[in-house]
């Protein structure tokens, strides 16, 4: 070769990675203490950077459990925001504490015994009327969902209604921390999703056939034969099958039905 390649000295390297980190660091404030961590992370991952170790508040990492409940302030805007601590990334300046669990009280109830009548919520949530519909319930959600107007809805006595808008509630309780009411919304919601669920929603016929199915026996036979077949071939069996295709319709079925 007739040009020299340059030895990287591993030292120098060390010194400007760090630079390049120390150049994208932000300042942040978890619970009023400053601390500068990289940018980009999440909520989350930045106070586990700054040293916080998650025993609880912490879940599926994912904003589905809705464990970690944050709220925050960026400068120079007066408005309280909400956020999941998994999902929201850190932006310079901006002030947070945690918010895990708020404390809200949860009714007892045998739920086989409860009927599909509005009653049963009225009775065992009576707060439910406290709502004076300011809102604050609908801002506080990470999760967008209307949740006044789905207390709205269990105030009229409409279930199904409360059960669809708050189908994506995540029990994270951070309504429940702004509500003027005092309301247990998300323990409101759960209930009103159950009753529906079990009481309410029309049961599907293509699943009472199948579940008839599977109690004559239908299945049986096939499912010993497999039971016997050696983990090699039960792979080639699978890898094997015949896929439904990305395109098909609500009408498709395989060539091969000895096993519908």
């Amino acid at each position: 070769m007739s040009v020299k390649e340059e030895k990287k000295n591993p030292a120098e390297t060390a010194v400007k990675e760090k630079k390049q980190i120390a150049a994208k660091l932000i300042p942040i404030y978890i619970m009023g203490k400053r601390y500068e961590v990289p940018e980009g992370l999440t909520i989350m991952k930045a106070m586990e950077y700054a040293g916080y170790r998650f025993i609880r508040g912490c879940g599926c990492r994912g904003g589905t459990c809705g464990a970690c409940g944050t709220v925050y302030r960026k400068p120079g805007d007066y408005k309280l925001q909400v956020a999941l601590a998994c999902q929201k990334t850190v932006e310079p300046g901006m002030y947070m504490a945690q918010i895990p669990f708020f404390p809200a009280n949860r009714a007892q109830y045998e739920f086989t015994d409860l009927t599909s009548t509005p009653e049963e919520v009225f009775k065992l949530y009576p707060e439910l009327f406290r709502c004076v519909a300011c809102n604050a319930c609908t801002k506080a959600c990470p999760q967008g969902i209307e949740v006044m107007d789905a207390i709205a809805a269990l105030k009229q006595g409409n279930i199904a209604e409360a059960a669809r808008l708050s189908f994506d509630c995540i029990q994270c309780g951070l309504c429940t921390s702004r509500c003027f009411g005092e309301l247990a919304q998300y323990h409101m919601f759960q209930l009103a999703r159950r009753i529906y669920g079990a009481k309410i929603l029309p049961r599907a016929e293509h699943l009472a056939e199948m579940i008839g199915t599977i109690n004559e026996g239908r299945y049986d036979q096939i499912l010993d034969e497999l039971k016997h077949v050696k983990e090699d071939e039960l792979k080639k069996l699978y890898q094997e099958r015949e896929s439904e295709p990305m395109a098909a319709g609500e009408d498709w079925k395989p060539e091969d039905t000895r096993y519908l």
